[in-house]
Formats: structure tokens, C-alpha cells, sequence
């Protein structure tokens, strides 16, 4: 052990020495010789400058992630000496089912991407090939060299994507179990190590999904310069649009990994909370979603690996390409930007790189410098370690922007000349801005807040009221993150046009690493109670796994902020890309768009208005199939629980009674999961194919038809309604969620009187209600032999389930009081009761606002703008950018 512990805490010293040395050596050469850098960067076009700060970077941080994946993989999850034989045999049970189902399902998903990265790779090759010629307007030419590069980057882009998705599930499910043996240790020890296997687990998927996505995009530009360079001279415009098929295909198959993930995992949701928590199981009884007696709870674990983290990663890379596609595209149409030479041309990459080097730096403080070591320390740990990351990045991007752009710009859109410090604002303004919708999500969506603890109490009525202040609560929340995301786009436009705006985004974007670490925590604790659960381990364990989830529903609410604020300005930035793309006219015989899109035209204004409506058709089909897969999902459970001998009875049994079962040798009968996997996936791979259509033909039909006027219509329309879409059904759904938890841990216990005709003074009952409420304020006294002591609500409830039936579901029922300690009659409300069973009503609708529906707006709003930009140039081969049609107003001469 000693031995173990001197390598666990040798090697990231060494590492964090490496990396301090780097940055060290990289940024004294740069002080020390300023001039002897330009020089370099114009002479020698900066290659060897960016090829050393953005690859040396991402080996590190690939290292890094195999020492994330070593360090997690020193937990064993084989039986220990002294552990129950059959809690281990049924926890390894369950870790492989779900790493199998998981996998069964990545497979089937990402078999048909193959089948559509061919189909629209063909698609993409004839459409980009085709160019308007520059010296005869309304003419055609094919260039093939064009469309075969824009192809690759597709290729390379899906493939990309594919893998970030795959490492994510991969070490995911990796870790799940682990997280849940870490659990079972006493004290500290059990708290700090629980974290960090989850934290390091994440960390490897942020790490090697940044590294990996920046040095393929880096190397990929690396090649097309190669190729596109003639006779010294390099078409650096030309070169990024073919790169910009690198996000395409990043968010072709984040939409895919989004919805149909999405919907495997909310189908299952759904349906393992209706059937156990809703429905139940006979006579009453009830179950957790994560008995092991409810047919879809390992069909709800698989979901959270396939949607919450493979979806979640392929969204996340294809931000991060897109933004760093537009911006370099954006770039280069700079005279200025491009004489700066190829470490100016790759600054957004550099970004990317110098936020990868700091949260390297950082990654120490939650698991090392501050362990947790109590419940209290869990979302503390995770808030310091995004701020501080985000504080170290403010100073990098200081540095970076001073010694790798050109002191003076012109940038299109921009009247006077951009410096530095001006877009080093805008990197600034996106990264604390990120920050800013981050915590003000978790304001609406924790329960440590009065909105959620407002949306719980009102359940006191029912699902109805429960349901109509969680909308409320949606609508308002989208009112300051949409004012943060408005004061954003102003000031990087009015300082740096739309590059500046591409710049923000990516300055939301550079503490990737550790949002995705924060992020990926989140479903690997969840997944890890799920197991303790269904293995049936003690409650200390649940405790802390319950504890963990609960802090990583916190930060996976300030994530979804980071999300959609950065798919906001993503996607602006695209749209400042095709503006670009479709203004350039190099013969001077095609006024285009001139930069200018005019609202009041007819077909912009028609357009604008049918793409405010493609989110909430999306949105209605993703909820549809959602709606549709859970009530399967209900079905298959109901007919296991009636059909299955011994099943229903084995489900309706406490953990005490199943323990006796088992002394006594009888058989317990376990639910047929793969069946309720086998719904869930064939629903999610059939019903994601017509969203995802809908996304990707709208702007490829709408530019074809009624030309580039009508798509810039189309894409404002489409990012104006899935901003707030988004922000709104996120928000709603995490709020509903979050009221569910905080009714389950007992919270509301206390706040609802018992009507029994006498009369009760409101004000003074709310009064006292909130100084003494929770389970604390409802102990019970319970005699035991001759004495009477004191015992929980919960301990008290289960002795009366067995010695008195009928009562305890009349207070289950809310048709008897239970008194409190300081003598009001309440309504029992914690779990299984009837305010319990009207919050989990509103948490199985917003299941599929939060995790379906709202996060795949993000990649809407993306995917509609990185088409547009691939295809530019096919629309303006349309009768000069007026569609098939001649909808629009521009004009040759």
C-alpha cells in the first residue's frame, strides 16, 4: 500500500512539473524575443511556433488521460476480504449488463452514422463540387479537388466524433462500479475516494476528447495547406471552408448520438419511474427506479452511459469544431490576419490548446489539494474547480492574444482597426459569461434554492400546479441567460465583428476539459447509486453515492448553461461564416450579400419565420417518440410483473424480508432485462433518423429553392427560438427533477397541514413550518418491549407497514395525520406518498425536455448553420444565390 500510495502521488507532481515547465519555457522564449516570434510567424509562416504550443499540449494531455484511466483502474472490483460474496457477484452482474447493453446499443447507433456518413458524404462531395464561376455570373464549374477535400473533413469529422462518444460510454461504464466499491469504505475515505473515481473518470473523457479533436483538426489543416499551397501561395479561404466539413461532421453525428441517445435514455427513465413509483406494483407497493425488481432499471443505467455521456461528448466536440471552423474561416477573409502568417491564421486554436494546458494545471485542486472528505466538500470541490480554471484561463488568453495576433486588424463589419486587447474582451466576455448562465441555471434548477423548493411545495395540490410552476419557471429563466448571451454578441460585434463573436464562443469553450470532467461525473455517480441499489448494499452507501449525484446534478446543470450559451454564439459565429462565404465575389460582377442581409425583404422575413417554427417541430417530434418508446416501456414491465411467476411477489418484498427469503433458501425471482434494453433501443434507432433529417434537409432545401437570402432568414429565426427553447425546457426539466429529489429526501415534510375541519391560521402555520420542517421535525415515538423511544419517520413508516397495513396506507394516502415534534397535523409527504407521486409525475414529463429535447436544440441551431456554411457556395451556383425559384434580390451586374 505504502508502495501504491508513492506512485499515486508521484506521478501527477511529475506531471504537473512537466506542464509548469512548458508553459514556463514557452512563454519566457516569447517574452524574452517578441520581435525574433513575429519574425518567425511572418518569415517562416508560424508553423513551427503553432505546431509546438497546440500538439505538445495535447500529448500531455492524452497522457494524462491514460494516468486518469490507470489511476481509476487500481480499484478492483473483485470481493474483498470480510464483503458479502453475493452483494459483489450481484454488483458484477450488473456492471457487465450494462456495459453490454451500452455497447449493443453504441454499436447499432453508430452502424447506422456509418450508413449515413456514406450516403451523405456522396451527397456532400457532388453539392460542394459544384462553384458559381468567378468570371461568368450564372454559370457553373465542378471543382472536384474542392469537394473531395470537404469530404475528408466530413469523413474525419464523424469518425471524431464517433470516438469522443465512445471513449465517453467506455470509461463511463468503466467506472461506475468502481465509484460504488469506493463507496462502501467508512468515513473520509469512503467520500474521498467515491469522488475521485468519479471526477478522474470524467477527467479522462474531457482530456482525451479536447486533445484528440484539436490535434486532428490542427493536423488536418496541417495537410490542406500542404495540398492547396501553389507555387508558394496559399488560398487560406478556400482552405478553411474545406476544413468547415470537420464540423459538419461533428455535429451530424452529435445529433444522432443527442436524440437517439436521448430517447434510449428517457424511454427508460420514464418508464422504470412510472411503472415502480406511479403505477406500482400491487396492493399498494411501490418501487425505486433502481430496484432490481423493476424490469427497466438496467435499461434506465444503460441510457444514462448512451445519452448523458456519448451524446453529451459528440455535442461538445462538435461545438468545439464548429467554433474554431468559423473562426479560422472568418479569419482569413482578415488581409491583415492572414500577412500575421499561420500562427495568426490558427489563434483559435491556440485557444483551445492554452485552455487545455490550464485545466491540466488546475485538475489537482478537487482531488488532491482540496479532498473531499464530506458531503459538504462535493459541490465545493467541483465550483472551485471550475473557477479557478476559469480564472487561470482569463490570464492565459491575455498572453496569447498579445503574442500571436498582429497588432492591428481589419476586420469585416468592423469600422475602425482591432486590436488584441479587443478580441482578448471578447475571449473574456465568453468565458465569464459561460460562468455567469452557469450558476444562474443552478440558482433555478437546485434545490438548495427557493424556485425548485417553490415547484415542490406546489405539489401540495397535485401534479397539475406542480407542473404549471415548473413551466413558469422554465419561462423565467431564459430571461437573464438570454440578456448575458444579447450583452455578449453586442460587445464582441461592436469589437471585432463576427470573428470577435467566434472568439467569445471559444473563450466559453476553454475550460472544455474540466466541463466535460464536471459533466461526466454527474451520470457516473448517478449510474453508481443505481448499482449500490440494485445490489441491495448498505444505506451509507446509497448515502453517498445519493450525495454525489445530487452535487453532479448541480454542475450538469451549470454544463447545460455552458452548452447552450456556446451553441448560441457557435452558431452566430457560423452564420458571421456564410455571411463571409456568400459575400466574397472575387470577379466584382456579383454584388451578393455585400455583408448585409436586409430584414424587411420579403423572403428573409417569410424565412425567418418558418425557421422560429423547425426547433418546436423538432422538439415535438423528439417528445413524441420519447412518449411513445416509455409507453412500451410501461407495458413490457406490467406484463413482466403479471406473467413472470414469482416476480411481482419478489418486487413487493423490503430489503429485510428479501434477506430472510434468502437465509430461508427460497428463490428470488429476478425481471427480464434485456428485453426492456431491446425496446429502448430499437425505438431510439427508429425514431432518431426524422428529426435528424429535418434538421439536416431544411437549410439544404430552403438554400436550393429559394437561395442564400432565405437561409440567412432560416438561421436567425432557427437560433433566435432554440435559445430560449432550450434554456426553457432545460431548466424546467432539471427543476422538475430536482423538486423530486428534494420531496424524496424528506424536505417537504412539515409544509402541508392536515385538513380535519378545524381552522388553521396559514401564516403561523408557514411560520412554523419553516423554522422546524424535513424528516427531523416528523420523529415518531415507537415502544419496544416496555420502553418508548424515539425513531425517524422512516424507521417508524416501515413498522407500521408491516404491523398496520391499512393505516399506513391511509397515511400514504394522506387521509391521516402524522404530528410533528412541535404538535401540527401534517400530511406525510416523503416518499412513496401522495405529493411524492404528483413531483414524479412533472419529473417523468420533464425527462424529456431536460435530456432529449432541450440538448439537442443546441446541436439544431449548430447543424442548420454548418451546412449552410458547407453548402455556401452550391446555393450561390443557383441562379446567382436566388434559389431555383429567384425568391431572393441579389443582383448581378
Amino acid at each position: 500500500h505504502e508502495q501504491e500510495h508513492r506512485w499515486e502521488t508521484m506521478v501527477p507532481r511529475a506531471m504537473l512539473f512537466a506542464m509548469v515547465a512548458l508553459a514556463l519555457t514557452t512563454g519566457i522564449a516569447a517574452a524574452n524575443d517578441k520581435h525574433l516570434v513575429k519574425d518567425t510567424v511572418t518569415v517562416g509562416n508560424g508553423e513551427y511556433d503553432a505546431s509546438l504550443f497546440i500538439v505538445i499540449p495535447c500529448v500531455f494531455s492524452m497522457l494524462f488521460a491514460v494516468y486518469l484511466y490507470w489511476r481509476v483502474s487500481l480499484i478492483s472490483i473483485e470481493k474483498r476480504d470480510g464483503a458479502d460474496q453475493v452483494c459483489f457477484d450481484e454488483l458484477k452482474m450488473c456492471h457487465e449488463t450494462v456495459k453490454t447493453g451500452a455497447g449493443a446499443f453504441l454499436w447499432a447507433e453508430y452502424t447506422v452514422c456509418a450508413v449515413f456518413t456514406v450516403v451523405f458524404g456522396a451527397i456532400i462531395l457532388v453539392m460542394t463540387a459544384r462553384l458559381p464561376d468567378p468570371n461568368m455570373p450564372g454559370e457553373v464549374i465542378w471543382d472536384w479537388k474542392f469537394g473531395g477535400l470537404t469530404l475528408a473533413s466530413f469523413i474525419v469529422g464523424s469518425f471524431t466524433s464517433i470516438v469522443s462518444g465512445y471513449i465517453g460510454m467506455t470509461v463511463a461504464v468503466y467506472a461506475n462500479a468502481r465509484t460504488t466499491i469506493s463507496a462502501k469504505k467508512d468515513g473520509e475515505a469512503g467520500w474521498r475516494e467515491s469522488f475521485n473515481c468519479a471526477f478522474r473518470a470524467g477527467g479522462v473523457m474531457g482530456f482525451s476528447l479536447c486533445s484528440i479533436s484539436l490535434v486532428i483538426l490542427y493536423l488536418l489543416c496541417i495537410i490542406y495547406k500542404e495540398i492547396l499551397t501553389d507555387k508558394g501561395e496559399t488560398d487560406y479561404k478556400k482552405l478553411f471552408e474545406c476544413v468547415a466539413g470537420y464540423g459538419l461532421g461533428g455535429s451530424s453525428i452529435a445529433m444522432f448520438g443527442r436524440v437517439g441517445g436521448g430517447i434510449f435514455t428517457k424511454a427508460a427513465d420514464v418508464g422504470a419511474d412510472l411503472s415502480g413509483k406511479v403505477i406500482g406494483v400491487g396492493d399498494g407497493k411501490k418501487l425505486d427506479e433502481d430496484s432490481p425488481y423493476n424490469p427497466g432499471v438496467i435499461a434506465d443505467n444503460v441510457g444514462d452511459n448512451v445519452g448523458d455521456v456519448a451524446g453529451m461528448g459528440s455535442d461538445l466536440f462538435g461545438s468545439f469544431g464548429e467554433a474554431s471552423c468559423a473562426a479560422m474561416l472568418i479569419g482569413s477573409a482578415s488581409i491583415a490576419i492572414e500577412e500575421g502568417g499561420w500562427s495568426a491564421l490558427v489563434f483559435p486554436l491556440f485557444i483551445s490548446s492554452a485552455g487545455i494546458i490550464v485545466c491540466l494545471l488546475v485538475s489537482f485542486i478537487a482531488t488532491d489539494l482540496m479532498p473531499v472528505v464530506k458531503e459538504e466538500d462535493i459541490e465545493t470541490a467541483l465550483k472551485i474547480q471550475l473557477f479557478v480554471t476559469s480564472l487561470g484561463m482569463t490570464v492565459a488568453l491575455f498572453f496569447i492574444s498579445t503574442i500571436v495576433l498582429p497588432a492591428q486588424m481589419d476586420i469585416q463589419g468592423v469600422a475602425q482597426p482591432v486590436t488584441p486587447l479587443c478580441l482578448y474582451a471578447c475571449a473574456c466576455a465568453g468565458l465569464w459569461g459561460g460562468c455567469a448562465i452557469g450558476f444562474i441555471t443552478e440558482y433555478y434548477t437546485s434545490h438548495s434554492y427557493q424556485p425548485v423548493r417553490d415547484v415542490a411545495r406546489a405539489a401540495e395540490t397535485g401534479a397539475a400546479t406542480n407542473i404549471i410552476y415548473g413551466l413558469a419557471l422554465g419561462y423565467q429563466s431564459a430571461i437573464i441567460p438570454v440578456c448575458i448571451i444579447s450583452v455578449i454578441i453586442f460587445l464582441s460585434v461592436k469589437f471585432a465583428g463576427m470573428y470577435g463573436v467566434a472568439v467569445a464562443a471559444l473563450g466559453m469553450l476553454s475550460t472544455l476539459s474540466t466541463c466535460l470532467a464536471i459533466d461526466v461525473y454527474g451520470p457516473i455517480s448517478d449510474n453508481a447509486g443505481g448499482i449500490a441499489e440494485m445490489c441491495e448494499m448498505d444505506a451509507s452507501v446509497r448515502d453517498k453515492t445519493d450525495a454525489l449525484d445530487a452535487a453532479g446534478n448541480t454542475t450538469a446543470a451549470i454544463g447545460k448553461g455552458f452548452a447552450i450559451g456556446s451553441a448560441a454564439l457557435v452558431s452566430l459565429a457560423l452564420f458571421g461564416a456564410f455571411v463571409t462565404r456568400v459575400s466574397a465575389d472575387p470577379s466584382g460582377k456579383m454584388s451578393a450579400l455585400a455583408g448585409d442581409v436586409n430584414l424587411l425583404s420579403p423572403i428573409v422575413f417569410a424565412s425567418l419565420i418558418f425557421g422560429a417554427m423547425v426547433p418546436y417541430w423538432f422538439s415535438a417530434m423528439t417528445m413524441k417518440s420519447v412518449g411513445e418508446a416509455a409507453n412500451a416501456m410501461v407495458k413490457e414491465v406490467a406484463r413482466q410483473w403479471a406473467e413472470i411467476p414469482g416476480l411481482s411477489d419478489s418486487a413487493g418484498l423490503d430489503f429485510h424480508e428479501r434477506q430472510e427469503w434468502r437465509a430461508q433458501g427460497r428463490q428470488l425471482v429476478k425481471p427480464d432485462y434485456q428485453t426492456c434494453i431491446a425496446i429502448a433501443t430499437t425505438a431510439s434507432l427508429r425514431e432518431m433518423v426524422p428529426p435528424g433529417a429535418l434538421v439536416i434537409l431544411t437549410p439544404i432545401i430552403v438554400g436550393t429553392l429559394f437561395g442564400v437570402e432565405a437561409v440567412c432568414g432560416l438561421l436567425t429565426g432557427a437560433v433566435a427560438s432554440s435559445v430560449q427553447l432550450a434554456i426553457s425546457m432545460s431548466n424546467t426539466g432539471g427543476a422538475w427533477d430536482n423538486a423530486k429529489k428534494y420531496t424524496e429526501k424528506g424536505e417537504l415534510n412539515g409544509w402541508f397541514a392536515f385538513r380535519d375541519g378545524s381552522p388553521i391560521d396559514q401564516a403561523s402555520f408557514e411560520a412554523a413550518a419553516e423554522a422546524n420542517h424535513g424528516n427531523a421535525c416528523m420523529v415518531q415515538k415507537s415502544k419496544y418491549g416496555s420502553t418508548e423511544k424515539e425513531v425517524s419517520i422512516k424507521e417508524w413508516l416501515e413498522g407500521l407497514e408491516k404491523s398496520d397495513p391499512t393505516r399506513y396506507n391511509k397515511i400514504m394516502a394522506g387521509d391521516e395525520a402524522v404530528m410533528t415534534v412541535d404538535g401540527r397535523k401534517c400530511i406525510y409527504a416523503g416518499k412513496k406518498s401522495v405529493p411524492h407521486s404528483a413531483v414524479v409525475v412533472g419529473d417523468t414529463v420533464g425527462d424529456p425536455l431536460k435530456d432529449t429535447s432541450g440538448p439537442a436544440l443546441n446541436i439544431v441551431m449548430k447543424l442548420m448553420a454548418i451546412i449552410s456554411v458547407v453548402f455556401a457556395d452550391f446555393f450561390m451556383s443557383i441562379n446567382s444565390g436566388n434559389g431555383i425559384f429567384i425568391s431572393g434580390e441579389i443582383m448581378t451586374m
